[in-house]
């Protein structure tokens, strides 16, 4: 079995799950991101295009989405940012 992937935060990242998201979502979003994010990104989100090229999105219920990028080099996960999937891809 291969071994899983490290994972890595940005600041937007961690402030979304300190002060930003709903508790139950945030929740969620720790048991998505060390649980089937970890073990295999490129199955669980798909890549982005156009300007957001490198970044990958997860669907994390209906209505929120995980950006990250899969540095695969050092086999790890960083998580960007958490946002509503009304905003995902937006700037900030």
């Amino acid at each position: 079995m291969r071994r899983s992937y490290e994972l890595g935060t940005a600041a937007p990242a961690r402030r979304a799950l300190a002060e930003l998201l709903p508790p139950d979502v945030a929740a969620a979003a720790v048991e998505f991101i060390t649980g089937p994010l970890l073990e295999n990104p490129r199955r669980v989100g798909k890549a982005l295009t156009d300007e957001l090229v490198g970044i990958h999105s997860a669907r994390l219920g209906r209505d929120w989405r995980v950006l990250y990028e899969i540095h695969d080099d050092q086999r790890a996960v960083v998580v960007l940012d958490i946002r509503a999937r009304s905003g995902a891809y937006r700037p900030r």
